[in-house]
Order: structure tokens, then sequence, then C-alpha cells
């Protein structure tokens, strides 16, 4: 599962990085290391543009909320437990294939967190859980596979303009190996070169293995893992400090792979 990331680049940053070519922001998001469900994110994706001549599809950034709300959704609460989408199911759950099929995007990261139990115990005798920060070595945006969907509020007259809800969901996948210690289920990055491909919404669906192709499970992208202050976990506290990395000997017992708390390549 990702639960939690940090998003802190600035949009032109991102349209440079991603070559969008028409972004679609009324303003800037604000940077946040410690995005949650439900709150405001940059997402890029291909849509057709009517300002254009041609009928190509054309690369855009926008602002979504996270938390998808499909089309059929009676309100948006239901968003709020749609955060992840498995990737084993996508085609088949209701909430999801619609947007499979035609509205994929990518959701740029500079990194995500997940917990993993400790040998510790808090007083209830359940593990202790300690923080990671998993991350490009490279300093560059992790392309997390994402599916969007746009809502229409029942609630809303049809001049309002908020009537419609841009939402978002985060692909994952079965965790393997090293990372599979630190969680069960991992998201899916999109290759650099196949970001085109699976971006454009005339890929059709029913050609999974192509779109498969595009994808690569964080495990298998050479990130980086280190440990952080278990002040993430409050949705209150927001702040470069939160991915900082910090020594595992000041909060646990130190992981396998990395005795010096400075981080392991996964």
């Amino acid at each position: 599962m990702c639960g939690r990331y940090a998003s802190s680049r600035s949009p032109e940053d991102l349209a440079e990085e991603f070559e969008v070519l028409d972004p679609r922001l009324e303003r800037a998001i604000a940077p946040s290391w410690n995005v949650a469900p439900t709150d405001e994110v940059y997402a890029v994706m291909e849509r057709t543009s009517k300002d254009r001549d041609r009928d190509d599809p054309v690369r855009q950034l926008r602002a979504l909320r996270w938390g998808l709300v499909p089309g059929w959704a009676k309100d948006a609460s239901i968003g709020g437990r749609m955060i992840n989408a498995r990737m084993e199911t996508v085609t088949e759950k209701p909430a999801f294939r619609r947007a499979f099929a035609a509205r994929r995007c990518i959701l740029p990261a500079d990194g995500y967190f997940e917990w993993y139990d400790t040998q510790q115990r808090t007083s209830k005798g359940k593990p202790r859980k300690q923080p990671f920060f998993i991350t490009s070595g490279d300093g560059s945006s992790l392309a997390m596979a994402g599916l969007y969907e746009i809502w229409r509020d029942p609630a809303k007259p049809e001049d309002a303009h908020d009537r419609f809800r841009w939402t978002c969901t985060v692909l994952t996948t079965e965790a393997t190996d090293d990372l599979g210690r630190i969680h069960d289920r991992m998201p899916l990055l999109v290759e650099p070169e196949r970001r085109h491909e699976w971006l454009d919404p005339r890929t059709p669906a029913d050609d999974l293995p192509g779109l498969l192709h595009a994808l690569r499970p964080a495990q298998q992208a050479g990130l980086t893992a280190y440990p952080v202050s278990t002040a993430v976990g409050n949705v209150a506290n927001n702040g470069p400090e939160l991915v900082e990395p910090i020594p595992l000997d000041a909060t646990g017992p130190e992981h396998p792979d990395d005795p010096d708390g400075q981080g392991t390549l996964l």
C-alpha cells in the first residue's frame, strides 16, 4: 500500500521533467512532505485539447484529489478508500476498469513512506512500526503509475464551477525481496521511455502485456530506503525534516541491510 508520499517540486520543474506542453493549473499546490489521502496532488496525463487543431492527445499537468471517485458513485466519500488500485485486479474492479481503459496518469513524487514492524513493542504488546522514506538515488521524481476519474457531483447545479471533481489513485503490485519486508504492496513506476505509451488514451486497455511492459515495480527501480522520524505518522506534521534520514539505533533495532541507518539500495 502507498498511503503517504512527498511532493515538493514546483509545477514548472514538473512540467520540464515530464515534458508537459499544456499545464492546466489554476494555482500551484503548496509543497508537501506528508501527502495524505484526499489531499490535492499533481498528475501528468494526456488528453485531447479543444484549443488545438490536431486530435492527438496533449500532455497536461493538472491538480487532482488523491482518492478515486468512480463515475457511478453517489457521493465523493468513497474516494478516501480508493487511494490504491491493485494492478492484479484493475481490469476487473468496477471502480477502476473504466479509468484503466482510457484515463491513465502519472503521479510525480519525491518519494513515498512505508512502515515496517520493529522488535520493540507498544504498551499493548504490538510491534512498534518504523517509517522509511523510499526515494530515487539520483534526485529525480518517482513517476508513480496512476488512474484518474472525473466525477460529476449530482448535488451541484449545472453552472457550478466545481461540479466536476478530478480524482486519482496509485497503482500498486506485490512487493518482493527486501522491500517486501517493509510492506506487502508497492507502487508501480512508469519507465521514462514508455511514458507516452502509458499515458496515451488511445493505447487499448486490452493490450495488458504492452501496458505492463511500461511499468516497473518500485523494488526493481534501484531506489533508496532509509528510516525517518515517526512524526510523519501525524498528518498535521509537514516539512522537509520529515524526509531527513535518522539513525535506526535511535528508534529501534538495526535494519539487517542497513546497520548504519544510512539508506539501503533496493
